[in-house]
């Protein structure tokens, strides 16, 4: 049998018998190459189509974000089962709403960042998510909270220890300050201010050096309120700052606060204390060299060592000398990671193996020294340590000896209470009122504990 092929570009053969095809050496070469890179194609979209989205959504910015998808791609490099997806939803606070809100259309991620006021909501919500230890056990992930530090796991946990969400962006807030501009003042830039007299006055020495002003701070409640009450031991709620159950209430409305707040609201008049916005909105006027003190979370160390032109260290929180039991330790900020319910169980194999990869020391060291934040287990510190990181970089460890600076009370183990970023906003409205002339800071600080208090009870009705 005789039969005639055509191939485009190619020889036109006879062929008599069984069919066999030779083309000119050189087309034939070409074409091996067309038909191996197809398939390499081909078998590339195979392999994503066979891998798992694991949705991560964050509120990480600059830096901070750049880490976030570091330590994304380390992971899915790792393997080929699963690729995490880093998504930015915007503040913690846009984050938590817009997980709450997707939840309840069906269309939630796996894992969500949510600050750690949200805690509580969190925990209230039976149902919408599924505890760390619970994911771990399932998918028999080795899985030890001992490994984590207590003081940071314990803000995460439930009363007999089991882990319900997986700390991440941990922090504790700190005070930064500009050694060039203490030069400038007459100030000596190794030795900043250690109580809060002699804060107040190298802020004024600051202001008359010829800077904008002295001092500014990022979230009033986290810094100024709750570790403010914590560092001097002092409770902001009852029934330990809410860990002891929904029928608490606050009651930092006392003098000390009172006097405090009073403080800063009269050096405002006169330019030395310059208010920045709500949550970390202030940070420009650090960064800009517009003030020479500033108070922030640790979590912001590497974006001001990206954005300062100047030398700056860091130190920790002021104390009043007078107030008895100060200081104490602070407490943490920062935020943990959740886990959305209701996946696919297969799902649920590749959240576990994320959460044990981060954890693992050298991700949390890489974590750690890369933003500045907490490192969340014991062996992450040891190994930053050996490294010799903090001998060029001792900001972030005075943030770690501060919170481990003694055994947590019942007043400084954390905050644990329903709705509180709600009560938070409650606080930064009253705050701005202050500062507008509006109400007096003891009216105010009252209103900020009644109107948060309300909220308080409405959250336990709920949730009885």
């Amino acid at each position: 049998m005789i039969v005639r092929v055509r191939f485009r570009g190619y020889t036109k053969m006879r062929f008599n018998g069984p069919v066999k095809v030779r083309f000119q050496p050189m087309k034939e070469v070409l074409l091996m190459k067309k038909i191996a890179l197809v398939a390499m194609v081909f078998l590339a979209v195979a392999g994503a189509w066979s891998q798992t989205n694991i949705e991560f959504w964050h509120a990480m910015t600059g830096k901070n974000a750049d880490t976030v998808q570091a330590l994304a791609d380390k992971f899915n490099a790792s393997q080929k089962d699963f690729k995490v997806v880093p998504v930015y939803k915007g503040s913690y606070s846009d984050t938590m709403n817009a997980g709450i809100a997707a939840f309840r259309a069906g269309q939630a991620p796996h894992i969500i960042q949510v600050y750690e006021v949200g805690t509580a909501t969190m925990m209230a919500a039976k149902g919408a998510v599924k505890p760390v230890y619970q994911l771990m056990a399932e998918n028999n992930e080795k899985f030890d909270p001992k490994v984590y530090i207590p003081t940071i796991t314990g803000y995460y946990s439930t009363s007999d220890g089991r882990m319900l969400s997986l700390p991440f962006n941990s922090s504790t807030s700190v005070m930064y300050y500009n050694k060039d501009a203490f030069k400038k003042a007459g100030l000596d830039p190794e030795k900043p201010p250690v109580t809060w007299p002699e804060f107040f006055e190298m802020a004024k020495k600051l202001k008359a050096s010829g800077m904008e002003g002295g001092f500014s701070t990022n979230w009033i409640s986290w810094i100024q309120l709750e570790n403010f009450s914590a560092w001097h031991n002092l409770p902001f709620g009852t029934k330990n700052n809410g860990f002891d159950g929904l029928d608490t209430q606050l009651v930092f409305n006392n003098d000390t606060v009172i006097k405090h707040l009073q403080t800063i609201y009269d050096l405002s008049k006169e330019g030395v204390f310059i208010y920045g916005g709500r949550e970390n909105k202030a940070n420009p006027l650090f960064s800009s060299g517009r003030v020479g003190l500033h108070f922030e979370s640790i979590g912001g160390y590497a974006n001001f060592k990206n954005t300062c032109k100047f030398e700056f260290g860091v130190a920790t929180l002021p104390y009043y000398p007078d107030v008895k039991g100060a200081p104490q330790n602070s407490i943490i900020g920062g935020a943990s990671l959740w886990v959305f319910n209701n996946k696919p169980k297969a799902d649920y194999k590749g959240v576990a193996d994320f959460m044990a990869f981060i954890s693992l020391p050298e991700n949390q060291a890489f974590w750690h020294q890369s933003t500045g934040y907490l490192p969340i287990t014991n062996a992450a510190y040891e190994l930053t340590k050996s490294q010799g990181f903090y001998k060029t970089n001792p900001g972030p460890e005075v943030a770690i000896k501060q919170l481990l600076r003694a055994a947590p009370t019942g007043n400084s183990m954390g905050i644990r209470f329903g709705n509180f970023n709600i009560i938070r906003e409650i606080e930064d409205q009253t705050w701005e009122d202050i500062l507008a002339g509006k109400i007096s800071v003891k009216d105010g600080i009252n209103k900020m504990v009644q109107e948060g208090n309300k909220t308080l009870r409405e959250f336990e009705r709920l949730n009885k």
